[in-house]
């Protein structure tokens, strides 16, 4: 494992812990060169899921990618990085522990902006915006009523 902040080999695990609802373990860790502490996570390999594009287009699926995705959404909102976590962590486990290993990308941005709907609406909106391409303001207003009267 390298260090974040001087790239060194060089390090102890300081403490370990398993992460609820995800097959991973947590390790606190210090370098032993510059002593800095970070956290790294440990998970099994498992079978790669697939995301199926809306061009047909079959990649494996990023974790980071819609961790960032996200990320993008709830930037300078109330959300923490916990949250973000949370909702990737829970739609990774709801692909793996399902029958197949695909998933259209329709089906994961629906995934994604049902969880954010819970947690914040602005960052919801952001999220839609991209995901479902409004190509004017009237979509965006669309939505937003949507929102508004609790069809959504």
């Amino acid at each position: 494992m390298k260090c974040p902040y001087c790239g060194s080999t060089l390090s102890k695990v300081l403490n370990s812990r398993p992460v609820e609802e995800t097959n991973s373990i947590r390790r606190r860790r210090q370098c032993e060169k510059c002593e800095m502490r970070f956290t790294t996570y440990e998970r099994v390999e498992a079978i790669p899921i697939i995301v199926i594009k809306r061009n047909k287009t079959r990649e494996p699926f990023d974790r980071d990618k819609l961790l960032r995705g996200i990320l993008r959404a709830c930037n300078k909102r109330i959300v923490s990085l916990e949250q973000i976590e949370g909702i990737v962590d829970e739609i990774e486990t709801l692909i793996l522990n399902s029958s197949t290993k695909e998933i259209s990308s329709i089906e994961l941005g629906e995934m994604v902006m049902e969880k954010l709907k819970e947690i914040d609406e602005v960052s919801y909106i952001r999220f839609a915006s991209v995901y479902k391409q409004f190509k004017n303001i009237n979509e965006f207003i669309i939505e937003l009523e949507k929102i508004k009267t609790g069809e959504i």
